[in-house]
Parts: C-alpha cells; sequence; structure tokens
C-alpha cells in the first residue's frame, strides 16, 4: 500500500500504474500487485479503506480522550490536522484520487458515514448546553468540509502553518457554536 500511496502523491491517480507502483515497490513483476488486486479500481479502493481506518482511529482516539462536547469538537479538528500534518504524502494522494473521480460511491450514504462523528459531538453538546440549538447537518457540513480543504489548501500553499489553521479553526467554530 506504501508504494501505492507514494505513486499516486508523486505522480496523480491517471498516471499511477500498477507498473509504476511495482517499481516503487522494488517488486520484478506486476503480477504480485495483480495477484491481490483484480485492477487498478480494486486496488485505489482499498488504498481510501486504509487511509480512512488510519484517519478513523486517530480521530476516535483524540475524541474519546475528550471530558466534554466542546473539547470533543477541539479534539476533531486539531486531531484532523494533526493527521494532516503527519501524513501528507497520503493526504496529497487521497486528494489525487477524489479529483479524479477514481471512486464510485453513494454521495447521499457517504455524507452520513463522514458528518455522523461531528454531528454526535454537537448533539451531545447542544444536550449539555454548551452549544447552541441549529441545524445539525449544517453544523457538522461546515465543520467537516472545512478540514476537507485543508489537503487542497497544502496543494497550493505548501507551507501553510497548520497549528495556525488548527487554532483559527477552533476559534471560528467555537464564536459559530457556543451557547455562551
Amino acid at each position: 500500500m506504501g508504494a501505492a500511496i507514494e505513486v499516486i502523491a508523486e505522480v496523480g491517480y491517471p498516471q499511477a500504474s500498477f507498473a509504476r507502483i511495482a517499481e516503487r515497490a522494488r517488486l520484478s513483476s506486476t503480477r504480485l500487485i495483480s495477484y491481490h488486486f483484480a485492477g487498478k479500481k480494486e486496488l485505489i479502493e482499498e488504498v481510501v479503506a486504509q487511509l480512512y481506518r488510519e484517519i478513523g482511529g486517530h480521530m476516535s482516539e483524540r475524541v474519546s480522550a475528550a471530558a466534554t462536547p466542546l473539547a470533543a469538537l477541539h479534539a476533531y479538528i486539531e486531531g484532523y490536522v494533526e493527521f494532516v500534518a503527519g501524513h501528507r504524502t497520503q493526504m496529497k494522494a487521497l486528494l489525487s484520487i477524489f479529483l479524479n473521480g477514481a471512486l464510485e460511491f453513494d454521495p447521499a450514504e457517504q455524507e452520513a458515514v463522514v458528518l455522523s462523528p461531528v454531528e454526535q459531538i454537537l448533539r451531545d453538546g447542544q444536550a449539555a448546553g454548551a452549544f447552541r440549538q441549529c441545524d445539525l447537518r449544517v453544523a457538522a457540513a461546515a465543520v467537516q468540509r472545512s478540514l476537507d480543504g485543508i489537503p487542497l489548501m497544502l496543494e497550493s500553499h505548501p507551507d501553510l502553518d497548520l497549528e495556525t489553521c488548527a487554532r483559527e479553526l477552533v476559534t471560528l467554530f467555537d464564536h459559530a457554536l457556543c451557547a455562551s
């Protein structure tokens, strides 16, 4: 998987081939890849699934350690930015995959999966009186889409200060969502 991620990040999804991946992995033949994956689509699906598992594990660890819904929201935002900072190659590959429409998925189903953790944090915060009443789907989408844009920002601004980015996003959503 590592070689596939590196190749996609380096040359982009359209130019990533089994041959380039095999060369990067120092494999003698593409047959070693095609033994495990029926084609490029299947390989890409596994790359995305692996990266989502890594992101999810990192985020879950950060959020579950939070004592309050506000702390959980901060952990969610900071955790994602932290993951991006430590996994730039992986995020660049993921960005290339998505920007090139390499995956087929149900947008409504994907949206529900992606927004669910943020919605739960916001729901818990509303119940505790920490967050104002608002449309959870809209607020969760605003948080998530702000985070999803960070890898794209890094493409045009590779020197982006991610600590400042995280701090600004936390402040922005505190002002937007906190009850008082």
